[in-house]
């Protein structure tokens, strides 16, 4: 898995070098210079992550984290790898778009939305029925009458019971 890194890394920094000594501009154009510095900015960033993420076992890694961690951490090692050969391609001058690497990144990040969505499937909001009913319960609560309020249903229903009670004639 370094190599990619090592390779990839050591282009930018070539790049980077070569262009600084070129003394005719029409060899290099001044402006990439920003972009080289970035992307081997970039390149050290993630060769420093994976040198973290590559000193613990695997074992150790995922025997902390549940499946669905796993399976996160699994896609985001293989996207990775897959990015940076990617990556190496472009340095090569071939088109990645052409190769089989476009189907792979394709495919993973097809996981990845499934993945997704059981994450938010799990984050979605449940209803607790039990903090439902003591939010009502204290919502409904009149501390005069030591009894709940009357719900607006509730009201509406003796309402209308009173208008037909009224309606109807007294019988005796």
């Amino acid at each position: 898995t370094a190599a990619p890194i090592i390779c990839i890394h050591g282009a930018s920094t070539y790049m980077r070098k070569m262009a600084r000594k070129s003394s005719n501009l029409e060899d290099y154009p001044y402006e990439i210079d920003e972009q080289l510095t970035t992307f081997d900015f970039s390149v050290n960033a993630v060769k420093t992550m994976l040198e973290k993420l590559m000193s613990m076992s695997r074992n150790d890694q995922l025997e902390k984290l549940d499946p669905l961690d796993q399976a996160k951490l699994d896609l985001m090692s293989v996207y990775t790898l897959n990015s940076l050969f990617w990556m190496y391609l472009v340095t090569q001058g071939l088109n990645p778009r052409e190769h089989g690497i476009k189907q792979e990144l394709e495919r993973i990040r097809t996981y990845m939305n499934r993945v997704k969505e059981i994450t938010d499937k799990k984050k979605a909001a449940r209803l607790d029925k039990g903090a439902a009913s003591r939010f009502l319960r204290s919502a409904l609560f009149d501390p005069d009458n030591k009894q709940p309020k009357k719900s607006a249903s509730k009201k509406l229903a003796d309402a209308t019971s009173d208008a037909s009670n009224a309606k109807r004639p007294k019988q005796s």
